[in-house]
């Protein structure tokens, strides 16, 4: 039985997995939580981190828990905790081509897995991961994969990502819409740049990523209002898709041409802005 399609978003916030203080208020303010086995936890609070997520139960469906790699002493520990828990959705870090499977929970049934690429192996694994019927959704790091090309920073002064970050984060986003999967965007790391982040967040939603990372509360907000259309936005949808109702096919619309994939993007603002339940009122691509 593979995992149902990943729908947690858009604001998805980790919290370290030795903090259970903080679990039950992450998971409050954010969409879902990401508890935190792996680089938010000091490698001698492991035990401990994964000893709290085992004691603190959140709820399973709005929890993520990113265990560390494959391959490592870890992992194999982070997968016998899990099995004392009902969480249900993992998130495997420095994911590529060791990633064999699937992991399974302590009833058989695999885990939805969340594979984050975020290594130059990673990136080229890309497409063969979201063709895994255990992965549900793909996500990308750019600090983890710049380092592991040897370099030092993956944004320019600026702010801005340099274009290694940027061809990974559209190869990622590419092959998870191939396979049709969710894709994930990276987190901002820069917590007191909220207009860098929401300039992020309005291009992510824009090109199709159905969520995105965050590391503090205060990103929440940020993130969630960038995903949901504008009032103008809906309008326009709006107006597409009446005018399509009222001129089958290809038609020029205030000087510009709508057809098939006009439509479709028309729809997907909808949907961004909670209106899906009204689609069949208007014209389906």
């Amino acid at each position: 039985m593979n995992p149902a399609p990943f729908t947690l978003g858009p604001a998805l916030l980790f919290c370290p997995g030795d903090r259970p203080d903080r679990f039950a208020k992450a998971l409050d303010r954010a969409d879902a939580v990401v508890l935190d086995l792996e680089d938010g936890v000091a490698p001698d609070r492991k035990e401990a981190a994964r000893q709290a997520v085992v004691d603190t139960p959140l709820d399973p469906a709005r929890t993520i828990v990113r265990v560390n790699p494959a391959g490592t002493p870890d992992h194999d520990a982070d997968l016998a905790a899990l099995a004392r828990t009902g969480y249900r959705t993992l998130m495997l870090p420095k994911a590529d081509g060791r990633f064999v499977g699937p992991l399974v929970r302590s009833d058989g049934t695999p885990y939805a897995v969340v594979a984050l690429c975020e290594t130059a192996a990673g990136v080229l694994a890309a497409p063969a991961l979201a063709a895994r019927p255990d992965v549900v959704a793909l996500a990308w790091g750019a600090d983890d994969l710049v380092a592991s090309l040897g370099g030092t920073a993956s944004r320019r002064a600026d702010g801005e990502y340099r274009d290694v970050a940027r061809h990974a984060r559209s190869a990622v986003l590419i092959a998870a819409g191939a396979a049709g999967k969710a894709a994930i965007d990276a987190v901002h790391l820069d917590l007191t740049d909220l207009d860098g982040l929401r300039a992020e967040a309005l291009d992510a939603a824009a090109v199709g990523f159905a969520a995105s990372l965050c590391v503090h509360p205060s990103q929440v907000p940020v993130i969630r209002a960038a995903y949901v259309p504008g009032d103008d936005a809906v309008a326009e949808a709006r107006a597409v898709l009446a005018a399509a109702r009222r001129t089958p096919g290809a038609f020029a619309l205030d000087g510009r041409m709508v057809d098939g994939p006009v439509l479709k993007q028309a729809h997907a603002v909808l949907r961004r802005a909670g209106l899906d339940a009204r689609l069949d009122e208007e014209v389906r691509p």
